[in-house]
């Protein structure tokens, strides 16, 4: 159950208006409204930036969505009242601006065939050829709004409404890793094999999900993903080369 427990309204900084909630007996949620957009995020990433350079005394760790960010603490080490205060003291002092440059990721992108299985439903749904919805899909910038449903699983925005399409109406019980979906005006990538219901338009050789790793997401909340076409050929030549060696290359 979430309770509110206190609403801010600041004349100054990039949080101009935000909400704290509880959440359980060891989170605060941030709301910053209702709407999905950049600003909205931008405002989100700013506060977990923030967090990076001043994490809250007992915090354990804190999780950005689309317009909120979930702080969660250690309940013995500092409790709820405190951590709304620190918390609002925080949104005072909190710059106006993120990083100026976000991380740009380019990821590889094998489109259609045994890839792609439906690349054509998604075509022909738009009225498009195939070649049309990879090159507008090829052509678009996609934010990382946030990370979840499965391991490193980014939710992206900014695809052109040109080549949405719904979802399955009957899931696939099993996905490959990598595979590059379209659901509504969404577009991702399984990180990992798992069932789904997206329409799958390509396979990327990257992974974007390596648990032995430090940071085990490839992508995170605030990058900016490019797709890029290869070929089948090239794609086996990514996969036969070292997971080290494809998790660098698809870095800038």
């Amino acid at each position: 159950m979430e309770v509110e427990v206190a609403t801010g309204n600041l004349q100054k900084g990039l949080t101009d208006s935000f909400r704290l909630t509880a959440l359980g007996d060891s989170a605060v949620i941030v709301s910053f409204g209702n709407v999905i957009d950049l600003t909205t995020q931008r405002k989100v990433r700013s506060l977990a930036e923030w967090l990076d350079l001043r994490p809250l005394p007992g915090m354990v760790e804190y999780i950005p969505a689309f317009t909120t960010l979930t702080v969660f603490y250690d309940p013995l080490a500092i409790d709820f009242s405190s951590v709304c205060e620190e918390l609002e003291q925080m949104m005072e002092e909190l710059p106006n601006a993120t990083k100026e440059s976000p991380r740009i990721v380019e990821i590889p992108v094998c489109y259609g065939g045994e890839f792609g299985p439906d690349l054509d439903f998604v075509a022909e749904h738009n009225g498009l050829t195939t070649e049309d919805v990879i090159e507008i899909h090829t052509n678009g910038e996609y934010l990382v709004y946030m990370i979840g449903f499965a391991p490193g699983f980014p939710y992206l925005g900014g695809m052109s409404q040109k080549i949405a399409a719904p979802r399955r109406s009957a899931p696939r019980l099993s996905i490959p890793a990598g595979s590059v979906g379209i659901a509504g005006s969404q577009t991702g990538v399984y990180p990992i094999g798992t069932p789904g219901g997206w329409q799958l338009i390509g396979r990327t050789p990257l992974a974007l999900f390596r648990p032995a790793d430090d940071s085990p997401s490839l992508l995170q909340a605030g990058d900016v993903v490019h797709f890029r076409a290869i070929t089948p050929e090239e794609y086996e030549r990514w996969s036969v080369v070292s997971g080290e060696s494809k998790w660098e290359e698809g870095r800038n």
